[in-house]
């Protein structure tokens, strides 16, 4: 039975440096490693969509390549996670980002595949998206929600109960109801939110009601969508 290779000199440092920066922003425990693609969006930059047209970025040879974005190693732990690629590491705190998820393109070089948008703790952001095969996307991509919500639903459930607003893009919630724009509602009436089509949906009363803004406008809309199973009156179902 082969035993998994020696790690050679040069991945010795990149776990290293990888390690030290997670133990400076007090990442906790690595949970686990995937292989994924990123490329980072300058801080100057307004829109990510101009930003895919404008830069030139490098591009890896080889089938671990994807059009525009570098190959990267992204390390999961309990708090956060790092994102190694092209030299650079990324960090970032489940409990600070900011997340926006874009969905496939049919067209440019993201075509092809979901791409999620993250905030480091410098401020800079990443742009994340499985490889080639994307086999293990949904996996890690899941893993990340799944951390953001356990960070930061505690917290927004408890600035609601202060009699806080709070607003996810152009989307607003108190403790007694949620609003877009004319479209608001008690929390006795609402009941679920969702994506669909890349759009975001409530169910008020039992009918659909478009928010009129897409998915890829709300930041952290799982958070949101968490805080809408918690709060409507269809919890548990």
């Amino acid at each position: 039975m082969t035993g998994r290779a020696p790690r050679t000199p040069g991945e010795e440092l990149l776990l290293a440096r990888i390690s030290a920066a997670a133990g400076r922003e007090h990442l906790g425990r690595r949970r686990a490693t995937y292989t994924g693609a990123a490329r980072t969006v300058h801080a100057n930059t307004v829109r990510v969509r101009a930003v895919r047209c404008l830069l030139t970025l490098v591009r890896y040879a080889g089938p671990s390549a994807v059009s525009g974005y570098d190959v990267a190693r992204l390390d999961l732990y309990e708090h956060g996670m790092t994102v190694a690629a092209k030299g650079r590491i990324h960090v970032v705190r489940y409990d600070t980002t900011q997340v926006r998820t874009s969905p496939p393109r049919p067209y440019g070089p993201a075509r092809g595949g979901t791409t999620h948008t993250l905030t480091d703790v410098g401020g800079r952001r990443v742009v994340l998206r499985g490889g080639p095969e994307r086999g293990d996307a949904a996996e890690w991509w899941a893993e990340i929600q799944r951390g953001v919500v356990r960070a930061r639903l505690p917290r927004a459930l408890a600035a609601l109960g202060q009699g806080e607003r709070l607003t996810f893009g152009d989307v607003w919630l108190t403790r007694e109801e949620i609003g877009y724009g004319e479209v608001r509602a008690t929390w006795s009436r609402v009941r679920r939110v969702r994506a669909r089509d890349g759009a975001v949906e409530l169910d008020i009363d039992g009918t659909w009601h478009g928010l009129g803004s897409k998915a890829s406008g709300i930041p952290d809309h799982f958070v949101l969508r968490a805080l809408v199973e918690r709060l409507g009156p269809d919890v548990g179902r």
